[in-house]
């Protein structure tokens, strides 16, 4: 699997269309809308984007996209590409494939519905005449990072998660993670943020804790807050990485704690780099701009922006839940 930071083909979303995510009225529909399009029309000033759009709204998106954007029409329950559609790979002559995970809700959770989010992948890969790797193993995109090297990140809450894969056995994963990603070295977490285990979590996505920022650096989510139960999360977290051998950076998470449900899982972690820029989520926080300074830092030569992130971390994941890049 190539790193994220690899240059991209384009980058993949889909429309949120029905469910909790539109909320339960017209003004929680509209800043759905808002908070995906403008995801959508900042990543297209640097590299194409499609939208997944079901057939219901292609009348709608065409209000809120830029007119760049391409349209592919499909059947969806959800709007979380990162989880529904393919992880993208390529091989030793350098021809991408996809990989086609199970998808069942991360878990079958009660609210989720996934009869046609677990066949974007297939669509995307019809669409694009791309070779599909089919795998045994519920799993999401959401749910690994890659260094693009030979190590992906993950959390033992998501891919041994009893709701997801109840057979298999840490090196069961382990050799289906190294078929499909070609990974030599698994690096496990023992969970995610406190947060993302509520009713519209993922049980512990490992891509707003940990990511690489390059084949030797792992970025890490760092809440300072001691009231926060964070934490003590992000407290094992660096302990583990430290174990591994590679650079840490500690990302503080903003200053901001709770919000009307909660304990909030913000997070500049869940960001999406694309080609010549770093698209990170926002919070009108003091910490955004310390974040942005990190990413600079991080990512030496691509453009920092920010972009509002609320509404999407209200929904239950951050920007980068709602991308997949295909890779050159």
């Amino acid at each position: 699997m190539p790193a994220e930071w690899e240059t991209h083909e384009r980058t993949w979303m889909a429309w949120p269309s029905t469910g909790y995510t539109l909320g339960t009225n017209s003004a929680d529909a509209q800043a759905a809308y808002l908070a995906w399009a403008q995801v959508a029309n900042t990543i297209v000033r640097f590299e194409p984007v499609t939208m997944v759009v079901d057939p219901r709204d292609v009348a709608l998106v065409g209000d809120w996209l830029d007119p760049q954007i391409e349209i592919s029409v499909a059947d969806l329950d959800d709007a979380w590409m990162r989880d529904i559609g393919p992880t993208f790979v390529r091989d030793s002559q350098g021809q991408i494939h996809g990989v086609d995970w199970i998808f069942n809700g991360w878990g079958a959770q009660h609210w989720a519905k996934w009869d046609h989010d677990s066949e974007i992948a297939k669509h995307i890969l019809s669409e694009l005449a791309i070779n599909r790797i089919s795998s045994a193993m519920t799993n999401e995109g959401g749910g690994i990072h890659v260094n693009g090297k030979d190590t992906v990140l993950v959390t033992k809450t998501v891919q041994l998660d009893p709701g997801r894969n109840p057979s298999f056995s840490i090196s069961q994963v382990e050799a289906e993670l190294k078929r499909t990603l070609g990974v030599e070295k698994v690096i496990w977490l023992e969970r995610g943020l406190t947060r993302d285990y509520d009713e519209f979590g993922t049980r512990g996505h490992v891509d707003i804790v940990a990511t690489f920022c390059d084949t030797e650096t792992i970025l890490y989510h760092d809440q300072q807050n001691p009231e926060h139960p964070d934490f003590e999360i992000s407290k094992e977290v660096k302990n583990v990485l430290s174990e591994t051998g590679f650079k840490l950076i500690g990302v503080p998470a903003p200053k901001i704690t709770k919000d009307e449900e909660g304990w909030v899982d913000y997070s500049y972690i869940n960001h999406y780099v694309c080609n010549g820029a770093v698209i990170l989520c926002a919070f009108d926080d003091p910490g955004d701009e310390v974040a942005k300074e990190i990413m600079s830092q991080a990512y030496p030569g691509r453009e920092i922006v920010l972009v509002d992130a609320r509404e999407i971390f209200a929904r239950g994941g951050g920007i980068h839940c709602i991308t997949q890049q295909q890779p050159k």
